[in-house]
């Protein structure tokens, strides 16, 4: 089977799977640096040639620049160039009101070092607090550095139509909104989608799997309430509990994997392939430290959901209670449950020097 490709912009091709780096950040459990850098060429090798990070995903960006570095000394430049790289720009939320360009720039020179490449395919701004300081500058910056080919091309995260829509009334060319989008979080369907659709932008969607909910491993399982290591964990059973309680979870579940089994395929790759049928879509985030599922993540280009599979699934969904509101609302609310769990200030390294320098 072949990999789905989509173009954000001419001559800005991505795979419509995404090989997620946030996993890799050591805050979701121990990585083996080495395994995970070396099987990323079988993504690559699979066709799934795009990779998601951030400049907050410690560590993520050097792992990938070793990769690209190695596999550019290993195999020639023209191989090293299939791969597309999607990073972000996240000023911490302290910093807000005093960053300046030249730490924008910074920080654009600061990932483009730990890729080992000369320009970014793709760059996500996110702005905590659009309240505070100014973030319409912070973006100007960026745009400026596509001019010097710094940067190939522009995106948000986390942001939805109301937070997007004064950038783009000033001008600014934004190729795709990274935004969280799975069967269980529908929330960019509520607006977003058909609000990008005039605009000539592309939804990259992750929390596809809900950080591993949404497969078989927790068919039939009890409710583990919230004691969790794991971030990611705690942050999407959040979302469980805003679809509803955890026995309609397993309806919808049930659902999936009865679709899944129709179309000879897991239950994971349904839940994936709703997401990439739904407008917008450029492609799906799908988190995997290491190549061991990869065959299974290909699964979803084996099939399309048909109009009974839909059916299926809407009738679950028909029950839902949510979760409701603007992408990232609940999140962004830094008092609730939702916001409490946020890290807001993992961008300035004390080794890096790059922020806050004059104290």
């Amino acid at each position: 089977m072949s990999v789905e490709t989509i173009n954000l912009r001419p001559g800005h091709s991505i795979s419509r799977v995404i090989k997620g780096g946030w996993q890799l950040a050591g805050d979701h459990g121990s990585v083996d640096r080495s395994t995970a850098i070396s099987d990323m060429e079988h993504f690559l090798d699979a066709g799934i040639t795009t990779f998601d990070c951030a400049d907050i995903y410690v560590g993520v960006e050097e792992m990938i620049g070793e990769f690209i570095a190695d596999v550019r000394r290993r195999r020639g430049a023209d191989v090293a160039e299939k791969i597309c790289v999607h990073t972000k720009l996240v000023p911490d939320l302290t910093l807000l009101e005093r960053i300046r360009p030249s730490d924008v720039e910074a920080i654009v020179d600061r990932s483009l070092k730990r890729l080992q490449v000369d320009c970014l395919d793709l760059v996500q701004f996110f702005w905590w607090d659009l309240s505070l300081g100014e973030p319409l500058e912070g973006l100007s910056v960026l745009k400026d550095l596509q001019t010097k080919g710094k940067i190939r091309n522009l995106g948000i995260t986390n942001w939805d139509r109301h937070q997007i829509a004064p950038f783009v009334d000033a001008g600014f060319d934004i190729a795709a909104a990274q935004v969280q989008y799975s069967v269980l979080d529908r929330r960019p369907g509520g607006g977003l989608s058909d609000w990008a659709a005039l605009h000539d932008m592309k939804l990259v969607c992750y929390g596809t799997l809900a950080g591993g909910f949404l497969t078989d491993n927790w068919l039939g399982k009890p409710d583990p309430g919230f004691q969790f290591q794991n971030r990611s964990l705690i942050k999407y059973r959040l979302i469980i509990d805003e679809f509803g309680p955890w026995s309609r979870f397993q309806q919808l579940l049930q659902a999936l994997q009865s679709i899944g089994e129709r179309n000879g395929v897991s239950l994971s790759s349904v839940a994936t392939r709703w997401v990439l049928e739904q407008p917008q879509v450029a492609a799906a985030i799908v988190g995997a430290r290491y190549a061991r599922h990869l065959q299974k993540t290909l699964e979803v280009f084996s099939f399309s959901l048909s109009i009974n599979d839909l059916a299926e699934i809407n009738a679950v969904l028909s029950l839902a209670n949510g979760p409701t509101g603007d992408v990232f609302a609940l999140e962004s609310d830094r008092t609730s449950r939702h916001g409490s769990i946020m890290k807001y200030n993992l961008n300035t390294n004390p080794n890096d020097k790059v922020l806050g320098a004059d104290g």
